[in-house]
């Protein structure tokens, strides 16, 4: 995998740039002045990332994921991930037949729903997922793969399912690995 260079980086516009950021040279990247990206964050290959996106620290975007922040914005906190082919949505068109649907269609004939998502700190996606408008996947979440989570979820759950569902509690056992991480980091600055 190719990396866009540090410097070529640092000129894209970004509203704000971490340290140590990867982003593929096949990643497309638009509205680059309302995204975040924190320390030692990475998006790969053919990912779209576009409107109003903060990344936290430490969070990776795999392969073939699409990340639409829209105007309401989606958040990645820290050490949270998404799998290959992940979808994360802020706005979706009202499918019930009611009003038209699709952006050549003026606002005006249409029922978007909009609203804001956020991906809690080490909270993590399976493949193939998809996230709705409106959902929080609490901290220490985990998203089975192949699920469509339309609900917000409770911390430290593992979900799984069509619509998702909460299947058993989450091990916490990470956060002492990340204390000492962290730790290790902060010595080698």
């Amino acid at each position: 995998m190719a990396f866009i260079p540090q410097a070529q980086l640092a000129n894209l516009g970004f509203k704000k740039l971490g340290k140590n950021v990867l982003i593929s040279d096949k990643a497309s990247i638009y509205n680059c002045d309302q995204i975040e990206i924190g320390d030692n964050s990475r998006i790969d290959d053919f990912c779209v990332v576009s409107g109003k996106v903060s990344i936290g620290r430490n969070v990776h975007i795999a392969v073939f994921c699409n990340v639409a922040g829209g105007t309401e914005g989606i958040v990645l906190e820290d050490f949270s991930g998404l799998a290959y082919g992940c979808h994360v949505f802020t706005q979706s068109d009202d499918y019930s037949g009611r009003t038209l649907t699709n952006p050549t269609v003026p606002t005006k004939f249409k029922n978007e729903a909009k609203k804001s998502v956020r991906v809690g700190r080490h909270a993590i996606v399976g493949t193939s997922s998809l996230i709705f408008p409106g959902v929080t996947l609490a901290e220490g979440t985990s998203v089975g793969a192949i699920s469509l989570v339309t609900k917000s979820t409770q911390p430290w759950s593992i979900y799984f399912g069509i619509p998702a569902k909460r299947i058993k509690a989450r091990s916490q056992d990470l956060l002492e690995l990340e204390k000492q991480y962290l730790a290790e980091e902060n010595q080698d600055n």
